[in-house]
């Protein structure tokens, strides 16, 4: 279905909104994936934060004007799948890399990080890439590792020192109440 000027200005806005907000960009072939595959990508793209839309290269190029993802403008050919990740950078691989896995009709072309294009091969290399939860745990435990350590060496002084056993219980005596 053809769309008229309006429409056409309303999907570049939309477009242009999410890339503007957007961590990286996979354009990934899609042609010969069937309605079912695509309802499947599309769920789980809402549910993991990833925008994925199918758009008109002309349009996909004009929505990117302005944006870190303008230098693939001219790479934008062929019949694309556009997925913006919206929360973290390494969404969309994830996505793209998941679902290509069950459909070699699903062919990533390019991706887009901080401005930089890279081939479809760094699909894998931006699929690798951790989720904030992970890369917060990762963080915590840094974080964590000087003071056990310490607790290590103070335990292990002790150790040596023989201050590490229990001291023996020692018995005391009453206290006489004050008549």
């Amino acid at each position: 279905m053809a769309l008229n000027l309006t429409q056409k200005k309303d999907v570049v806005a939309e477009v242009a909104e999410v890339a503007a907000k957007a961590h990286s960009l996979i354009a990934a072939e899609y042609a010969g994936t069937t309605v079912g595959q695509m309802t499947a990508m599309r769920k789980k793209a809402r549910e993991t934060g990833v925008y994925l839309k199918v758009v008109k290269n002309t349009l996909a190029a004009r929505a990117v004007d302005g944006t870190e993802f303008e230098v693939a403008k001219n790479d934008l050919v062929g019949p694309l799948l556009y997925a913006f990740s919206t929360e973290e950078p390494g969404a969309a691989g994830r996505l793209i890399k998941e679902f290509a896995k069950g459909n070699d009709k699903l062919q990533p072309k390019l991706v887009v990080v901080g401005g930089q294009q890279y081939p479809a091969s760094h699909v894998e290399v931006l699929a690798s890439l951790p989720t904030l939860e992970q890369a917060l745990g990762m963080l915590a435990r840094v974080l964590a590792e000087p003071a056990t350590m310490f607790a290590r060496a103070v335990k292990a002084v002790a150790d040596q020192q023989g201050g590490g056993e229990a001291a023996p219980a020692v018995e005391a005596e009453p206290v006489a109440e004050p008549a």
